[in-house]
């Protein structure tokens, strides 16, 4: 498996990508080209450009949640490329609105217009997109460290409530030595995701674990997210996006903490 980073708040030092406050990352497994994410804007397209990829070839999009700064790209994919063919793997919740006061910050599409625009199947639960790359669906949040507090307010049903991210969820990438885990902004909180991960895949081993985890302050959870990963040994730690300086520094401390930026390639053996 090969991950290119194609959207993230940071580039690579002498790489000369566009940076903007969203994630993206292109998966190549096998015949499968997974778009994981969008980004917020048409920086997605410039940074594929510059990287040489083709996001023609993409066979999948999978969204993480259904915050714009992990959709909006969706809008300026859709203008480029016929999406009609990729099939598109998301919680049923990443289509409901969303808002943060007055402000709509979800998706830019409905269920029927995204449903319309690509082959989008709607999964809350666990669903194999090849023999090695797995969606994990919604996640269950059995760490009592992990804070998961409501973000804005959403609509479900007709009735107007505090959203909690159930469409929360992460990709993981399985080969014969661990699991390789990559989330968007693991509002769901990234020890619950590792938990499940690990429990799907019956896989102790954790590879790494790429993507933003939503640590943006000196705290209760931060300390808990550090012994926990501490605990479970894992491989290498890419923390990205939602993670603050502050956050970086302290995991730094303890973790094997990897710089991440737009540009950069991982590559997981098979």
């Amino acid at each position: 498996m090969k991950i290119t980073i194609l959207v993230d708040n940071h580039t690579l030092i002498d790489e000369y990508y566009l940076g903007e406050p969203g994630v993206s990352f292109y998966i190549e497994d096998g015949e499968n080209r997974v778009l994981f994410d969008s980004g917020y804007s048409e920086v997605l397209l410039s940074n594929a450009r510059r990287a040489g990829i083709h996001l023609e070839d993409l066979t999948h999009i999978v969204l993480s949640h259904g915050h714009n700064d992990h959709t909006n790209g969706l809008r300026f994919l859709q203008e480029k490329i016929d999406l009609s063919g990729v099939m598109l793997c998301a919680h049923p919740h990443c289509f409901i609105p969303k808002y943060d006061g007055e402000e709509f910050i979800g998706a830019p599409y409905n269920s029927a217009e995204i449903a319309r625009i690509t082959r989008y199947t709607p999964t809350s639960g666990v669903r194999h997109l090849s023999e090695r790359l797995i969606f994990l669906g919604e996640i269950p949040r059995e760490n009592d460290f992990e804070a998961c507090p409501p973000i804005g307010r959403t609509i479900v049903e007709g009735c107007v409530v505090a959203d909690t991210l159930r469409d929360d969820s992460a990709l993981v990438y399985q080969n014969g030595e661990g699991i390789f885990i990559m989330t968007g902004c693991s509002h769901s909180g990234i020890c619950n995701i590792v938990d499940y991960a690990q429990k799907v895949c019956g896989e102790e081993r954790i590879l790494g674990v790429l993507g933003g985890f939503h640590l943006l302050e000196d705290s209760p959870q931060l300390d808990g997210t550090i012994a926990y990963l501490k605990a479970n040994r894992i491989d290498a730690v890419y923390p990205c996006h939602c993670v603050s300086l502050l956050a970086k520094a302290k995991m730094m401390a303890a973790l094997p903490v990897q710089e991440v930026g737009v540009g950069m390639v991982i590559e997981i053996d098979p």
